[in-house]
């Protein structure tokens, strides 16, 4: 082989190889999407917001848009590859479930059933679901796409997640993004809606402080529970059945292991790869579209509407209660089910305006009404569009 027969040879080589790095392969779209990656975990390690889920989203976006060539069985989409083999249980909705049994088991129910109430506003928090959901018809969207989309404003990942799966898999990563990023921006969203809508006099009233709630009345509450939610709405059993299991399992008393590992090594595990999954679907060249840019937005409305439901339900609830009974409107934001940092957002706003008013605990009846308000919801969208 002559020396520039060799020269060729290692020049067309190098050449080959570097046609198959990712610098050879990126667009402006994977550029954009890094960025995108790259400011979830900003937000996640310098500003804290929601650190367990936008650290592995935001590392899962980093994964999923290094440009390759296809044929190689690495990306999320291509059959064969461990990420795909991975993302079958957000594309089967296998873990949104198991995501709840684990929430079950975290939640204490107590507020809710010393105050059954509070189940009512709760409920009215849904409003931003339906209301998306009519807004996102009214805007072209499809009857599934837009339930899909709708139940972003329940404030719920693995419900939106489980949801989308079952009625617009094509825009579950667009869906789940949009729904973990709300989440995470419950501290900025909300607090402005809820002073917009109340007055100072009713920003400090005060709420009778809960009663004491018996074991055997939150055993009672979990089984009666599932029974009454999976009876009105069974297609919500596989989200309603784990998260009253999951709180069986934590208030029965007698499976303290196995409520420990549902809340603890088994959620954490769940979480790692749901995040990772999401974050990796949002490849460039199947993300970055006119539908995902709407489904932004209707988000952000959907999240507004329910915050908006919940206080203006709770003033309007006010006008037929006595004196000392009243509700503080500052809790209607907590319906949303992002558990409990939407409480926590009762409790800090609530505190703005008198140092010694409480709301924490009020605020978690709403939020545990809110879980499983937007699993109904979802059962119900599901019972007549799936």
């Amino acid at each position: 082989m002559g020396e520039s027969s060799f020269f060729s040879f290692v020049i067309d080589h190098v050449s080959q190889f570097l046609s198959y790095t990712a610098f050879a392969n990126y667009t402006m779209g994977h550029l954009i999407m890094i960025c995108v990656g790259l400011i979830f975990i900003y937000l996640a390690i310098a500003k804290g917001f929601e650190p367990m889920l936008l650290v592995p989203i935001g590392f899962g976006i980093l994964i999923g848009n290094i440009a390759f060539q296809p044929g190689y069985e690495i990306g999320i989409y291509e059959h064969g590859s461990v990420l795909n083999y991975l993302y079958f249980g957000v594309r089967y909705g296998i873990y949104p479930p198991l995501i709840f049994l684990g929430i079950g088991a975290m939640t204490d129910f107590s507020a809710l059933i010393s105050n059954p109430k509070l189940i009512v506003v709760g409920a009215a928090a849904q409003l931003g679901i339906f209301g998306a959901y009519a807004i996102a018809l009214a805007l072209g969207f499809s009857p599934n796409e837009a339930g899909a989309i709708g139940i972003i404003g329940g404030a719920d990942g693995p419900t939106a997640i489980f949801l989308s799966s079952k009625l617009a898999p094509d825009l579950i990563g667009a869906i789940a993004i949009s729904a973990y990023s709300y989440m995470a921006l419950v501290p900025v969203i909300q607090p402005p809606i809820m002073r917009l809508l109340t007055t100072k006099k009713e920003r400090v009233i005060r709420m009778k402080p809960s009663r004491a709630v018996s074991k055997k009345e939150k055993i009672i509450f979990a089984i009666a529970g599932m029974i009454l939610t999976t009876s009105i709405v069974p297609s919500g059993l596989p989200l309603l059945g784990m998260l009253f299991l999951g709180n069986l399992l934590k208030e029965s008393g007698v499976t303290k292991r196995l409520a420990d590992t549902a809340q603890g090594a088994m959620i954490d595990i769940v979480t790692i790869l749901i995040g990772l999954t999401v974050g990796a679907s949002t490849q460039a060249t199947t993300f970055l579209t006119v539908k995902s840019i709407g489904i932004f937005v209707l988000g952000a409305l959907s999240f507004a509407i329910a915050t908006f439901g919940g206080v203006m339900f709770v003033k309007i609830f006010n006008l037929f209660l006595k004196d000392g009974n009243k509700i503080n409107p500052l809790i209607g934001n907590a319906g949303v089910s992002a558990v409990p940092h939407s409480a926590r957002v009762s409790q800090v706003v609530g505190l703005s305006y008198d140092k010694t008013n409480h709301l924490l605990m009020h605020a978690m009846g709403p939020n545990v009404a809110g879980v499983i308000g937007s699993a109904v919801a979802a059962g119900i969208l599901l019972s007549f569009l799936g």
